[in-house]
């Protein structure tokens, strides 16, 4: 159970005022606050974005979604942001934080239906099915799920193994490498286009030493397209005296694609599969 500070309770109390302005609803929620960007797509999927009042950072599709005022990264919410659109439902995927915020926007007594995260074809059309129950839209849900279960299928049938090694990397800040091992989306992306993950000796996001990246030997190095130490150059990526070693520095082979579209493992994942598995047959042929 978490104990609250005598902060949190002042800030509970005064967060009060504002949910005593949203009634509780028997009838489906009008006021919906989105958070994660892979239940914002279903949201959209399923034509009931205009009930969206609100959407957290990671929700960056489809591009509309950006007009929706934003209460901070998944992980980083703001009680006085979510409470401040007067929401009658927060519909957000599992690991929301933190717990504190969490907390309160419960005790708040505003519905907060959480979304199972998940990496596999089941786990997407779970996540449509529990959005769909959450907006009171069963049927229209249980028809999404048929059509992107299909489209996944497709997808991966369509898909030649590569025999290509990827290491995915989360972020080399400071020069560390963290990558992406077994029980993660990237690990879990990487299979489904045909490939094998590098980084198979561990589970999560872990750093790695420069003795394990140059024993991985990566055919490909998979990372998410935006900005920091991921906009680098190849040729800058290539400088780390560990991944300079690699097979995929000798063929200059990089793969970056939209975080969302890469790792969400929500509608757009039979995309994701087909992308993934072209831009790595390409480097196959090099």
């Amino acid at each position: 159970m978490i104990r609250l500070s005598g902060v949190m309770i002042a800030a509970l109390a005064a967060l009060a005022v504002l949910a005593a302005a949203v009634p509780l609803r028997s009838e489906p929620a009008q006021r919906v606050v989105s958070v994660g960007g892979a239940v914002t797509e279903i949201v959209y999927a399923l034509g009931e974005q205009g009930r969206l009042v609100a959407r957290d950072t990671t929700s960056n599709y489809p591009p509309e979604a950006l007009a929706l005022p934003d209460v901070g990264y998944i992980r980083r919410l703001s009680p006085e942001g979510v409470l401040s659109v007067a929401p009658d439902l927060i519909l957000s995927e599992e690991g929301a934080g933190p717990p504190e915020t969490v907390e309160l926007l419960r005790q708040a007594d505003i519905p907060f239906a959480e979304v199972p995260d998940g990496f596999t074809r089941d786990a997407i059309l779970a996540k449509i099915a529990a959005v769909g129950d959450a907006l009171s839209v069963p049927g229209k849900a249980e028809a999404l799920a048929a059509k992107v279960g299909a489209e996944l299928d497709t997808a991966v049938s369509g898909v030649t193994p590569s025999g290509r090694k990827v290491l995915f990397i989360l972020s080399m800040q400071g020069g560390r490498i963290m990558a992406g091992g077994t029980d993660t989306a990237a690990d879990a992306i990487i299979r489904l286009a045909g490939a094998e993950n590098a980084a198979r000796d561990f589970t999560g996001y872990k750093p790695l030493t420069d003795e394990a990246v140059t024993q991985a030997q990566p055919d490909v190095i998979l990372m998410m397209d935006r900005e920091g130490d991921h906009a680098a150059a190849n040729a800058q990526l290539f400088a780390h005296p560990a991944l300079a070693t690699t097979p995929a520095a000798a063929r200059d082979a990089v793969v970056r694609m939209d975080g969302m579209l890469l790792l969400g493992f929500s509608i757009r994942t039979p995309r994701a599969v087909r992308a993934l598995a072209g831009a790595l047959a390409t480097h196959a042929e090099e």
